[in-house]
């Protein structure tokens, strides 16, 4: 098992999008997303940004948007984003990708299985992963598990892409946990 190294890594966001964190049950996936937004920004971690059918569903949260005008934003009506976002993969050449969004056991679940399929290291944020209904979240964790994600959380991302009190942006990286 590997640590998530900052320079092969990329961040996935799925579908953080008006209608579906408003359909939610608390602002935690929202606020944590924004924080690992905020982290990919001041790391220069490259960021693609799926958003499915945007026309009825409303578009990515403004909070995400403002903190990375840099991202690739991909709109998609297949619950696995992968074929859309594969040439923006193979054009980034990183082989880890950090997934979070909404909702954790459609198109989380299946993007993920299908970048598994491919050869990709797949670490699923679950603290920044949401399903409208709980049990639904929790059954795609354990399948996520059992295909080999590594299921990880905000903070573990965080230090993991810090590496040591060093870093020379940790104070600033740090402000946003607190």
């Amino acid at each position: 098992m590997n640590t998530i190294n900052a320079d092969n890594c990329l961040f996935l966001i799925i579908d953080i999008q008006e209608k579906l964190v408003n359909m939610l049950n608390d602002n935690s996936v929202k606020d944590t997303a924004i924080k690992l937004s905020k982290a990919a920004r001041i790391l220069n971690i490259p960021a693609i940004i799926t958003e499915q059918y945007p026309k009825g569903l409303g578009s990515t949260i403004e909070e995400i948007k403002s903190e990375l005008p840099y991202a690739d934003y991909i709109e998609k009506t297949a619950f696995s984003a992968f074929n859309e976002i594969k040439s923006k993969l193979e054009a980034k050449q990183k082989k880890q990708i950090i997934i979070f969004g909404i909702e954790t056991h459609i198109c989380v679940l299946q993007t993920a299985f299908d970048l598994l399929n491919n050869g990709y290291e797949v670490f699923i944020v679950k603290n920044a992963s949401g399903s409208r209904n709980n049990e639904n979240k929790e059954a795609a964790i354990r399948r996520l598990i059992h295909a080999n994600s590594q299921i990880v959380t905000d903070e573990m991302v965080i230090f993991e892409l810090l590496k040591t009190s060093k870093h020379p942006n940790f104070k600033e990286v740090q402000a946003i946990i607190k």
